[in-house]
């Protein structure tokens, strides 16, 4: 029995060893896994971040775009070698460009915070400029770093960009993004081309801090402290620095700015609703300039408040076909000109063309729009401008739309301003005998543009843009030349210039 007793509880001790060892080695039942869930609280495309409460979309575009006869996919042939229209200038200038934006977006006890971030990688090519020593030097350089972009060398042409970045909570924007004073359009009523003027609008942002208030049925109002320094300083222009050679430029002297001490203070009210929408925007401007000469002791002009007015209005929907819609803007400033000519459009020209004047080489037509310009010793006086830009859009079908657009600008200086110019030994040098002048100046633009868009989200499109400085100037200028143009010195006839550019543009959205 002992034996028997002994070989039982034996046996009993083995099996639970086995069942111990065997119950060690079950796997442990794993963690849920925590899939991705679509978040239907801000529309398509939003996504749950795994593990958070917090709601995220990504989108974008990838463009690939070539612009024909002109040196930037921005603006016309208005300076440089683009303007000289000579072996130098570019027949084309092509790009392409990735987009990326995040926006994610937060629900709490105070509303919704929002964060948004829109980037841009891009590579534009570049032209050649005159290098040389002298007229004759027969020497040019590549520049791999036109307008929008940034780099040297032909490897380093690509440039990152960042178009938005900012927080909104509680009715608070802060950080990049576009200006209140624009309207919903900003530059582009109808259009893809990017010099218009007729108007205030950053496509590309600017650092604010804004309250908006919003009262219900569509009707918005903001107050906004916005940075002037990236995007609305078109230039405090010292005349006792004028050149006749930088008059022919498009300069009227130097830039003469002192450090940034206020930013523009931007009032909105607008009327959003479904026939369309109406909008009143306004801005101070401040104008702050470092001094005289090269130091602190040669004294300085007193500071001097601009400010800009603007009036928007859309109506969508008219009888001509579903969809259709009219974006038309007008603007009035002093002192404030970047709020009608705006960041990607030019405030100086120097343009050349042909010439039936007996004795005259070619015709040239330039002009300048700062904010300011004063002498030493001098107070600042303020440029004046007014302008308007508009659209009209008709949808042919699905797959097809067109507009036709314009834009008209219009540059007065004060009286006091054109003696400093005119007045100048650097004008008396630059125009001959007879010659007549006079700084205030028009721009008008007339554009047709018409988009196919195939399948969803992918859109060609051809954009004719036709651009028209009317100078008023008159006679005969006496131009010293310039290397880097490859203009001899010679006799110009003072004429009115045109520019003429095509944009081809493919783009995919996601």
């Amino acid at each position: 029995m002992k034996l028997v007793k002994s070989l039982l509880l034996g046996s009993a001790a083995g099996l639970i060893a086995v069942g111990g060892a065997q119950a060690a080695d079950l796997p442990v039942k794993a963690k849920a896994v925590e899939y991705v869930r679509i978040c239907s609280l801000y529309g398509a495309g939003f996504y749950y971040i795994p593990g958070t409460d917090t709601c995220i979309k990504l989108g974008g575009y990838l463009r690939a775009e070539v612009a024909l006869n002109t040196n930037s996919v921005y603006n016309g042939q208005f300076s440089g070698v683009g303007g000289a229209h000579n072996r130098l200038s570019n027949y084309y200038t092509m790009r392409s460009r990735q987009d990326l934006n995040i926006d994610t977006r937060t629900a709490t006890e105070y509303g919704v915070v929002r964060t948004f971030f829109d980037a841009t990688f891009s590579w534009t090519t570049g032209g050649y400029a005159g290098a040389g020593a002298g007229l004759t030097g027969g020497t040019t350089a590549y520049d791999a770093a036109p307008a929008g972009t940034s780099g040297s060398g032909s490897v380093a042409g690509g440039a990152l960009g960042v178009y938005y970045a900012f927080i909104q909570f509680a009715g608070f924007t802060m950080g990049k993004a576009v200006s209140q004073f624009s309207a919903p359009w900003t530059n582009y009523p109808g259009n893809n081309f990017d010099g218009l003027v007729g108007g205030g609008g950053t496509v590309t942002g600017v650092n604010q801090f804004t309250y908006t208030a919003d009262f219900g049925q569509g009707i918005t109002a903001a107050i906004s402290a916005q940075d002037q320094a990236q995007y609305y300083q078109a230039g405090v222009i010292n005349a006792s620095g004028i050149t006749a050679a930088g008059i022919l430029g498009g300069a009227y002297g130097v830039g003469d700015y002192g450090g940034s001490r206020m930013p523009d203070i931007v009032g909105m009210v607008r009327i959003d609703q479904a026939w369309g929408l109406f909008q009143l925007s306004a801005a101070a401007h401040e104008n702050h300039v470092g001094y005289y000469g090269a130091s602190e002791v040669t004294g300085h002009p007193d500071d001097k408040w601009g400010w800009a007015v603007q009036a928007a209005l859309s109506i969508k929907n008219i009888p001509t076909g579903a969809g259709d819609s009219i974006n038309l803007q007008g603007v009035y400033t002093d002192g404030a000109t970047r709020y009608n000519i705006q960041d990607l459009a030019s405030v100086s020209y120097s343009m050349f063309g042909s010439s039936g004047l007996a004795g005259a080489y070619q015709s040239i037509g330039f002009a300048s729009a700062p904010d300011t310009v004063f002498i030493a010793g001098g107070s600042q006086e303020s440029i004046k401008t007014w302008g308007f830009r508009g659209a009209y859009t008709h949808n042919w079908d699905p797959y097809w739309n067109t507009a036709i657009y314009g834009a008209y600008a219009g540059i007065q200086y004060t009286g006091a301003s054109k003696t400093f110019i005119c007045g100048s030994g650097a004008m008396a040098a630059a125009l001959t005998a007879g010659s007549t002048c006079d700084p205030d100046f028009n721009i008008a633009q007339l554009g047709l543009i018409t988009r196919w868009t195939p399948v969803k989200n992918l859109t060609f499109s051809a954009d004719f843009t036709w651009t028209h400085l009317d100078q008023k100037y008159s006679g005969v200028a006496a131009y010293a030349g310039n290397a880097a143009t490859a203009k001899p010195a010679a006799f110009y006839e003072l004429k009115d210039q045109d520019s003429l550019n095509l944009l081809l543009r493919a783009q995919r959205n996601w």
